[in-house]
């Protein structure tokens, strides 16, 4: 954590994927999607700008094609919406895809190097997209890296509807 991400009050309560593909999703998928919920509910740092200090619930879905960042209330009253093209996260969705089922392959050969190889490959895709996670939100939500490479998994958890 940096002395900026120190600064950061506010924090994410929840988190809802509002989409049609739970359950229908590969298990790799799956239990990414499942952790990064657990782990962002358990320790984030998220606040609106024009709400620093807030607790807020996160909405996130895909609606008409564009990524929706539905900032709530605890009581569910919106503070603010923040919808966001897809186009820069299409090409590391589906290289983040391609990784998990290298993994899935790997996993039931019994590759272990290549299982260590793909894990580094998949936290260096994570950080890329944390990155332009930061980048799309800046000037709108305050976040550490960490919630970024969250909400980054969450984003591919949504890729069918992207």
């Amino acid at each position: 954590m940096t002395d900026r991400d120190a600064k950061i009050a506010g924090r994410l309560i929840r988190v809802v994927l509002d989409d049609d593909a739970h359950g229908g999703i590969p298990a790799t998928l799956e239990a990414d999607r499942n952790q990064a919920i657990a782990d962002l509910t358990a320790d984030n740092r998220f606040a609106l700008v024009a709400h620093p200090d807030r607790a807020t619930v996160l909405h996130l879905s895909v609606q008409d094609g564009r990524l929706v960042f539905d900032i709530r209330t605890e009581a569910d009253e919106t503070l603010q919406v923040i919808v966001l093209a897809p186009g820069p996260f299409r090409t590391m969705i589906r290289d983040y895809r391609m990784l998990l089922d290298s993994y899935a392959s790997a996993v039931a050969e019994g590759r272990e190097s290549r299982i260590q190889a793909i894990d580094m490959g998949r936290r260096g895709l994570h950080n890329e997209g944390a990155e332009i996670v930061m980048a799309r939100l800046k000037g709108k939500v305050l976040l550490d890296f960490d919630t970024a490479r969250r909400i980054f998994t969450l984003v591919c958890a949504l890729h069918r509807r992207i």
